[in-house]
């Protein structure tokens, strides 16, 4: 299973690349359903002028408006960052079925501000999933900005 999770995180991995590229924080992600990608999505928080434009939240948003429905419980989401606690309510209503994220976030990430689970309770978690190399683009960033 390994092999399928680092193989679609390579792709949300190439969606935080674009995000750097356009002076984004680099995260990125991609929903997959049946072995099929069916939404990508890149942090544009600069571009859109627009604070929920997280990776996760677009991704989502294409997701439902391809599949023409509000819920996603048969798909996983690949994100090259543990979610904020603003996408991890997204996600929670969303009833997104797996969470597979690259790297930590001590910082911002839902644990900050809750040690309770707040995705939907059928919703599985998987961490750490290329989290050398999602952590890695991310250091990048921010040390160009220094």
């Amino acid at each position: 299973m390994n092999n399928v999770h680092e193989s679609f995180m390579r792709q949300a991995l190439s969606q935080a690349q674009r995000a750097f590229d356009e002076d984004e924080v680099p995260v990125g992600a991609v929903i997959v359903m049946n072995g099929q990608v069916i939404a990508k999505g890149y942090n544009q928080v600069q571009l859109l002028k627009d604070v929920t434009a997280h990776a996760e939240i677009l991704a989502i948003s294409s997701a439902c408006e391809n599949l023409q429905s509000k819920y996603l419980p048969a798909a996983t989401l690949y994100v090259t960052l543990e979610p904020c606690l603003m996408c991890a309510g997204a996600l929670y209503w969303n009833k997104i079925g797996h969470i597979v994220f690259g790297a930590y976030d001590e910082k911002n990430s839902y644990r900050r501000v809750t040690e309770k689970n707040p995705f939907h309770p059928s919703t599985t978690i998987v961490g750490g999933i290329l989290q050398e190399e999602s952590a890695a683009l991310m250091q990048a960033f921010f040390k160009a900005k220094r």
